[in-house]
């Protein structure tokens, strides 16, 4: 890892290289990329996070808690937009294919809701958050749709360990491949899109829901908080009145009773989240590359090293990936939709951290009864 990763940096493309990225600046960041949840091992060692139920109200770094989260999750569908809009001018490619277009806008969807409804129409409230937590968030959105985003418009990698289920010699076009696939598998790989679909707005559901749920509960408690002024309740709210003035919300917060998507466990939302993008991945699977020569598409599963490897670009894959490149090829995916693959793992790697350390948040402040064994993101289990 630490080899890929230094020639990696030291093969870095010029910086306009990536606005929008080159094939070769693309491979960069994909390779970049992969190798996030190796970073999120801070995440684990430190409580700190400057944003939410944890964040300081005395930090000189803070930033408004609504604009800062807007800056955070606009940077990605900003990013994205632009580069579907300069790249494919610059490639001479004239539409993109529809299943593309589909998963760029499922992408956006999720995005509307994230950066905009939620945290200026739902949200009571929101706690300032420090500006290096929004600066990381900024530069993982615009990783992750720069990634995204080449990939939408037909950018390729070959990946080692590798594989590729079609046969070489029969693949002339995008289309080509998707027909031999469909017929050598009686319509089969029409399941994986159509499932994908089902998660993912499955998915997106039960995270608006979970989430409303919360803000729903903060709302409630901070009204009969206002209305019985009950000193029972008092240390649920942040003791700093000028806040308070400004948002009978602020820093109002109560642990979610043992019901409905909370009934085992407490961050549902994020759960959710991951079923959303694992949906995601698996509509990806409908993304054909369509810039790809059908040279650099090899017929076999391949662990050799890259000169074994036909030419174009190519990706030395993180161990973690392996799997999911292994189990592509046993389900004759047609083409790896790697970016959303990696989209999915650095989603998880990056919040389970953060549920962990909440679930031990509401333990100290509600006590292990009132948490009553559920486990942050796996049913009743204590430590996750």
């Amino acid at each position: 890892m630490e080899t890929t990763l230094s020639s990696t940096l030291g093969a870095l493309p010029p910086l306009q290289d990536f606005f929008p990225p080159t094939p070769e600046a693309y491979v960069t960041l994909l390779s970049l990329f992969q190798f996030f949840p190796l970073f999120t091992i801070i995440q684990w060692l430190t409580s700190w996070h400057g944003a939410g139920k944890t964040s300081s109200k005395n930090s000189y770094f803070n930033i408004p808690g609504r604009f800062a989260w807007f800056a955070m999750e606009i940077a990605g569908p900003i990013n994205l937009l632009y580069i579907l809009y300069h790249l494919p001018a610059k490639l001479s490619i004239r539409t993109l294919p529809l299943p593309n277009k589909l998963v760029a806008s499922l992408y956006l969807l999720h995005y509307v809701n994230r950066a905009i409804i939620s945290p200026f129409v739902s949200a009571p409230s929101m706690s300032p958050i420090h500006a290096f937590v929004a600066i990381a968030a900024v530069f993982f959105n615009w990783f992750n749709s720069s990634c995204l985003a080449g990939w939408l418009v037909g950018y390729n990698v070959t990946t080692i360990p590798g594989y590729y289920p079609l046969s070489q010699a029969s693949i002339t076009t995008p289309e080509k491949a998707l027909e031999e696939s469909l017929a050598s598998t009686a319509g089969t790989s029409l399941l994986l899109p159509v499932t994908g679909l089902v998660l993912f707005f499955g998915g997106m559901a039960g995270n608006i829901y979970a989430e409303r749920t919360l803000f729903r509960l903060r709302r409630e408690q901070a009204d009969t908080k206002k209305s019985s002024k009950d000193n029972e309740t008092s240390d649920l709210a942040d003791s700093d009145s000028a806040a308070k003035q400004k948002n009978k919300y602020h820093k109002v917060y109560v642990i979610p009773p043992a019901a409905g998507l909370f009934s085992s466990i407490l961050y549902p939302h994020y759960v959710c989240e991951w079923i959303e993008w694992t949906g995601f991945a698996l509509v990806g699977t409908t993304v054909f590359p369509a810039l790809t020569p059908p040279s650099i598409i090899p017929d076999v599963l391949s662990t050799s090293t890259a000169g074994a490897m036909t030419a174009g670009p190519v990706l030395r894959l993180a161990p973690w990936l392996v799997p999911a490149v292994w189990l592509a090829g046993k389900l004759r995916v047609p083409v790896l939709p790697l970016p959303a693959i990696v989209f999915v793992i650095n989603a998880v790697a990056n919040m389970l951290p953060h549920a962990r350390w909440g679930r031990k948040w509401y333990v100290e402040r509600f006590g292990e009864d009132g948490v009553g064994g559920r486990g942050a993101v796996v049913p009743f289990v204590s430590w996750m």
